[in-house]
Parts: C-alpha cells; sequence; structure tokens
C-alpha cells in the first residue's frame, strides 16, 4: 500500500529550516547590493566589482562538495555552529572595514555619497578576506541543510519536504532584500554598510537557535575516515549522470545570477537612482513563496527531470521580458517602464524557479548513499559555481559594453548615445536559457532510454 504524504516533519527538520530563512536573510540583504558595496564604497570598477562578486559566489557553490564531505563526518550540528560563527565574524567585518579605513585615514567618507580615495589605494582589497569568511561559512550551510532535509525525510514525502525547504529559503530572501530600500532611502550609500550589520544579528541569532534547538537522531555517516571521504569525493565527481545535469542547470542558474550581477546597475543607471532594484528582486522570492507549493503538489505524480523541463521552457521567457523595457516609452502603472518589464520578468524568473530547483535538489538526494547526504547536496550546488563564474564575468563585460556607468561620460548626451542598446544585454541570457531548455530535454530522453534497458536487463 502505496503511503501517503505527510506534513509531518522531525524537530531537526524545522530547526534547520528556520534557520536557513535567518541565513539566507543576511545573505540576500548584502547579496542584492554587492556591486553596489564593491563600486560606490570601495571604489570598484565595473568589471572588478563583478569579478569579485562572482568569485565570491562561485566559492561560496564550490566549497560546499569538500565541506559537505567533512560535515558527513563531523556531524551536522558542529557543523552548523562553525558556519554560522564563520557568517556572523564575516557580515560584521563588511561593515567595520569601511569604518577602520575611515579611521586610518584611508578613505573619505560621506553621509550619502560615496566613500572616496580608494580608487588607487590597495586597502580595498582587504574585503578579500572578510569575504572569504563568509564564503567557508556558507558552504558548510549549502550542504548541512539540504543534507538534513534529505535525511528527516523518506522517499514518499521528500518533494514536499523541499518545497518547505525552498518556501523558507525564500521567506528568508524575500525579508533580507526588503530592509535594503528603507536604508538606502534613510542613509544614501551608508545604508549599504547597516546592511552588513543586520546580515550578522540574523546569523548570530541562527547560531543561537541551533545551539539551544537542533538535535538529529539521524547520525550516519559521522565519525568516517578521511579516507571514506576521498573515496566518496571521487564517486561523486566521476559520476556522469550528476555532472552532465549539472551542466545543464548551470544555464539556468546564469540567467538567474543576473538578478544580482545585472539588475542592480541596469535599473539604477536606465531607470534613474529612485528605481528600487531590492523590492523589484524581492518579486522572485514572493512568486516562489506563493507558488512553490502548488506546483510541487500538482506535478507530485511526476517525474523530477519532467518538472525541471517546464522550468526550463520558462526562463527564455522572462530575460525577454526584461528586454523589452529598453523598447518601451511611457510610465507603466506609474513605474518606469524598465523597471517594470524588469519586475515581469522577475516574476517569471520565480516561476521557472518552482518547477526547477526543489525538485532537482530532490533528484540529487535520491542518488545519495546513506551517510553521504552532505557530501551529494553539497555537490548539487557546483551550478552555481560555475554560473557565477561565468554569469558575473559576462555581467560585468555586457555593462560595459552596452550600459556604462555613466560617471564615465562628460554629460548625460554621451551616455545616453553608448546606452542606447542596453537591452541587448539580455538577448545573450536568451541565448542561454534556451540552449539550456533544449539540452535538459535531450537529457531527459537519453536517461529515460537507458533506465528502461537496466529495467529489461534486470
Amino acid at each position: 500500500m502505496e503511503q501517503k504524504e505527510g506534513w509531518k516533519f522531525s524537530k531537526a527538520f524545522w530547526v534547520a529550516n528556520t534557520v536557513e530563512l535567518f541565513e539566507r536573510a543576511a545573505y540576500y540583504g548584502v547579496f542584492i547590493v554587492i556591486t553596489l558595496y564593491l563600486s560606490r564604497i570601495l571604489g570598484f570598477g565595473d568589471i572588478e566589482a563583478a569579478a569579485i562578486a562572482g568569485v565570491f559566489q562561485a566559492m561560496l557553490y564550490l566549497l560546499p562538495t569538500f565541506a559537505g564531505g567533512y560535515a558527513d563526518k563531523l556531524g551536522f550540528r558542529k557543523s552548523l555552529m562553525l558556519a554560522f560563527g564563520l557568517l556572523t565574524l564575516g557580515y560584521a567585518g563588511m561593515g567595520i572595514l569601511p569604518t577602520v579605513l575611515e579611521s586610518a585615514g584611508l578613505v573619505k567618507y560621506g553621509d550619502t555619497t560615496l566613500f572616496s580615495g580608494l580608487d588607487t589605494s590597495s586597502s580595498k582589497y582587504a574585503i578579500i578576506p572578510v569575504m572569504a569568511l563568509i564564503v567557508l561559512g556558507g558552504a558548510f550551510i549549502k550542504s548541512v541543510i539540504t543534507g538534513t532535509v534529505a535525511k528527516e525525510t523518506t522517499k514518499e514525502n521528500r518533494a514536499r519536504g523541499y518545497s518547505i525547504f525552498y518556501a523558507m529559503v525564500n521567506i528568508g530572501a524575500f525579508s533580507g532584500k526588503t530592509i535594503v530600500k528603507p536604508l538606502r532611502e534613510a542613509m544614501g550609500n551608508t545604508g549599504l554598510i547597516w546592511i552588513s550589520y543586520f546580515s550578522a544579528a540574523m546569523t548570530l541569532l541562527g547560531l543561537i537557535v541551533v545551539f539551544l534547538w537542533f538535535r538529529s537522531n539521524q547520525n550516519q555517516g559521522e565519525g568516517k575516515t578521511t579516507r571514506e571521504i576521498f573515496d566518496g569525493f571521487i564517486r561523486v565527481i566521476f559520476n556522469v549522470r550528476l555532472l552532465v545535469l549539472i551542466l545543464i542547470i548551470t544555464g539556468f542558474w546564469m540567467v538567474q545570477t543576473q538578478m544580482y550581477a545585472t539588475m542592480p546597475k541596469y535599473v539604477l543607471r536606465l531607470a534613474g537612482e529612485g528605481a528600487s532594484p531590492s523590492w523589484y528582486a524581492n518579486v522572485n522570492p514572493l512568486v516562489v513563496f506563493l507558488t512553490v507549493g502548488f506546483v510541487t503538489h500538482f506535478l507530485r505524480k511526476r517525474t523530477a527531470l519532467f518538472s525541471m523541463t517546464v522550468g526550463m521552457i520558462i526562463m527564455p521567457v522572462s530575460a525577454l521580458f526584461m528586454a523589452s523595457g529598453n523598447l518601451v516609452s511611457g510610465n507603466i502603472l506609474g513605474m518606469h517602464p524598465v523597471a517594470f518589464m524588469m519586475v515581469i520578468g522577475i516574476a517569471f524568473q520565480g516561476f521557472a524557479e518552482t518547477f526547477i530547483s526543489p525538485r532537482y535538489l530532490e533528484y540529487f538526494s535520491f542518488q545519495a548513499p546513506k551517510g553521504e547526504e552532505g557530501l551529494y547536496l553539497g555537490f548539487s550546488h557546483l551550478h552555481s559555481f560555475l554560473s557565477s563564474i561565468f554569469g558575473f564575468i559576462m555581467s560585468g563585460v555586457l555593462l560595459d559594453r552596452y550600459c556604462p556607468d555613466p560617471r564615465l561620460f562628460a554629460s548625460q548626451a554621451e551616455w545616453e548615445i553608448a546606452a542606447s542598446n542596453a537591452h541587448y544585454i539580455w538577448y545573450f541570457f536568451v541565448g542561454i536559457a534556451l540552449i539550456s531548455a533544449i539540452a535538459l530535454i535531450v537529457y531527459g530522453r537519453v536517461v529515460g532510454r537507458i533506465d528502461s534497458k537496466k529495467q529489461i536487463s534486470v
């Protein structure tokens, strides 16, 4: 008799998802304005800021494979405490660093304008070791939380478990992005610094919650030897089926990454400083939160690959909407057309994500042997490593080519000529999304044939 899905999960499941909400609020509060922080506070140019932000996010998603294997050995509770401790230090450091540089006389600080004096100073690179703390802490979070969902669910309720996880992720993302606009309106660019303190408070709260309430009876894999960790790592990185899927899903995340890499600067430059990129980005988690449960339930009897394919087909549409804002004249519902069409595109991105991300994690979780959930779920995030490297580098180059910084031009008229084809940026991502969708369709058919042959041979 088939066991029904239920909403009853362990205490460890709910605690893990709660602290995931705190961590995502911290991360997205900072990350939605990371390129603005690097440029307006520390004086990096577009390409430098995009490269640093891209490497930051890329390493955050490369290291979970290694951190996940170690977390299986160390235990998830200790790993979470280590992670939130590092994150708290890192986010606090992002807030403290500009003040330290000012006190040392290395920068000049304006109430609502920019830090100045860093354009030729090597002092701004002090941000790199600070961001490294966030990378190390985040690497454990990525593998442990998704690994906990795998450990604390069954075959029958795992899809629902990951839909709950993804809803919590997006509640956190929505919360973190919401704090940005009030701080920027009240404090100007100084608010970009205080966002880091908000993030540090969120991760400190996560540390306290884990210390007080996280307990799990699922302890498979703890105490394994270094040799066992290494052998598991070799098995997962040479799993061709999973590697190919990661490469295909990278296309989706390259487009999704532009919400942080390209969108903030694109909107502020074309729609004006009164635009609210952090609030536009909030449309994504809002749509995910409102629809992920329904989508998962509606497609519960369809395979994970089928659900992912539907989402991939939606993605090119989102990029087309983002491109169309520069081609429309006149305000729409009181919004600049660039801002309005960006919101529509982001909404489609969020809807596509509900089909893709929870089922992608579910697919990976069923490939993981007992005791190696951290390793496999950490490895599943490799797509974001690739999409961050390529997506942010593309963003910096495309912004520099089609929508450059207005401060580099002698007059507004000169800049308008240089940015007249700014919407071309999004056509590149339309192409990437289309190729990825086609590749996933082919992948699904090939994998289906392989699996059917195995069943016949058995």
